[in-house]
């Protein structure tokens, strides 16, 4: 599938597609003229508590467990952006989602939720859709 995943300062390449800045934060000292990106959707990233609870600003650091369950549930409050993305991506767009210069490990890191969560709106059918099942008998009869 056309999704890929990147760090906002990793090189452009010429198949990323659109590139979507999804954190919380804007990038700071970056002016509009060096952006690596073509959108911006802070809604997407890590809310403000569970950003400062990944990096244990206020505590002790949120394992990865916490972190993915928490995300997630944020994510539930953004349906219609996901699904945006998603009918995008079945129309045969590639989707590039960019994350922080300091997010090294894509594998934990939200970016990496949120391809998941793209790609499992990808899976189910819309709503009112029905499914031919090949085991059900043919309707057409002579």
């Amino acid at each position: 599938m056309p999704i890929k995943t990147k760090r906002w300062d990793d090189l452009a390449g010429p198949d990323d597609g659109f590139r979507l800045l999804v954190c919380r934060y804007r990038p700071r000292g970056i002016a509009k003229s060096a952006e690596t990106w073509d959108a911006w959707e802070p809604r997407l990233g890590p809310g403000k508590d569970l950003h400062s609870g990944a990096y244990g600003k206020k505590g002790a650091m949120l394992s990865w467990d916490s972190y993915q369950r928490l995300y997630l549930n944020e994510m539930r409050d953004q349906p219609a952006l996901i699904a945006d993305l998603a009918k995008r991506v079945a129309a045969g767009e590639t989707i590039t989602l960019l994350c922080s210069s300091a997010c090294t490990r894509e594998s934990r890191c939200h970016r990496s939720l949120l391809k998941q969560l793209i790609e499992h709106q990808l899976q189910v059918p819309p709503v009112g859709a029905t499914l031919a099942s090949p085991s059900s008998p043919s309707q057409n009869r002579d």
